[in-house]
């Protein structure tokens, strides 16, 4: 198995970068970056430092490496916070320094297409953190989720075992990004069910890897940061979903081409994560967005009936793309308590 090291954390009154290695949207939508910032100042006691692409829409792969680089070789900055996803990290990675990201590493929080600086630090041997985005999640419409700020916390702040809590509602509706009214309230929330257990038997505790299930993708076909299949024996598999919404048969192909790479087998448990089911493009109601996580959940399972059929899955784990948000620590220590239902992660 590999074995990764946690990066020191910061403290309350440390610099903090706040990186664009994806989309430069803060250029486009400034009011959630605004806000963002403004509560790792006033909430979390931290000193945002931005970079010269943090805020550039179509900043060069080149330009932006350099910013995480700088970010990485700074020994004044404590944890680095991506801004937002976006579509192209993959052309990004190829000029990072892996020498000096290794000599000092440090926390770096991310999710969807940062799955690929994710990857590429756990094979640096760098535990990183599954969730966290400054526009999202710090910078969330009215106030931010209770559940994503005690999560981002603790993942900040402390190490040791933190036990994930199953959340009554959710959100995945988008907001305007560009009408200040927005910020005046909490976006819209529906209840929900909690966590859905499949073969919950047993406890299986060990590191995980995974991320945006599309992005995994497009790293297989690149043939890129991920090595040979048997790497990941007995490790716990992270999977979730973006906001474009793809179809239970792309799940499903891209879950059965991981089979086929040998990489569904090795993995005896799988946190797969409530799938946003709404969209600008695509706008369901209740009842199709309900149809739309089953289908994906089917989608999942009938691959794992072919690959991989002894396999624990908790589905809807918060550490997607909705809303709240549960960070998971990325080549970190998790323990699936099936016959109990808990989820402990270790920060």
């Amino acid at each position: 198995m590999h074995e990764l090291v946690y990066p020191p954390k910061p403290q309350p009154g440390d610099k903090v970068a706040v990186l664009s290695a994806s989309a430069g949207l803060p250029e486009l939508f400034p009011l959630p970056f605004e806000a963002g910032l403004q509560r790792l100042r006033d909430d979390f006691g931290l000193i945002p430092v931005e970079y010269p692409t943090t805020r550039r829409m179509g900043a060069t792969a080149i330009d932006r490496a350099a910013d995480i680089n700088a970010a990485f070789g700074d020994p004044e900055i404590k944890a680095i916070i991506a801004s937002i996803g976006g579509e192209d990290q993959i052309t990004v990675t190829p000029h990072l320094d892996g020498e000096l990201i290794r000599a000092d590493p440090k926390p770096f929080f991310g999710y969807s297409d940062n799955t690929n600086l994710l990857a590429y630090l756990w094979n640096l041997g760098v535990v990183g953190y599954h969730g966290g985005s400054v526009m999202c999640q710090f910078g969330r419409c009215g106030q931010m989720h209770p559940l994503s700020a005690d999560s981002l916390r603790a993942a900040l702040f402390t190490s040791g075992e933190f036990e994930l809590s199953q959340s009554v509602e959710y959100g995945d509706v988008d907001m305007d990004w560009q009408d200040p009214r927005s910020f005046e309230s909490a976006p819209p929330m529906e209840s929900c069910a909690g966590w859905s257990w499949h073969r919950p038997d047993r406890v299986v505790e060990s590191a995980t890897w995974g991320g945006n299930l599309e992005i995994l993708s497009w790293l297989l076909m690149a043939d890129r940061d991920i090595p040979a299949a048997e790497t990941y024996q007995g490790m716990i598999l992270l999977l979730e979903t973006s906001e474009e919404l793809p179809s239970a048969r792309e799940v499903f192909w891209i879950l059965r081409n991981m089979g086929e790479r040998g990489l569904l087998q090795q993995f005896p448990a799988i946190l797969f994560a409530r799938p946003k089911a709404w969209s600008l493009q695509r706008q369901n109601d209740p009842a199709e967005k309900a149809a739309y996580a089953e289908q994906q959940r089917e989608a999942v399972l009938r691959a794992l009936s072919v690959y991989a059929p002894e396999a624990m899955v908790v589905f809807d784990v918060d550490f997607g793309h909705t809303d709240p948000q549960l960070v998971i620590p990325y080549g970190g220590r998790v323990r699936i308590d099936g016959p109990a239902r808990r989820i402990i992660v270790t920060y």
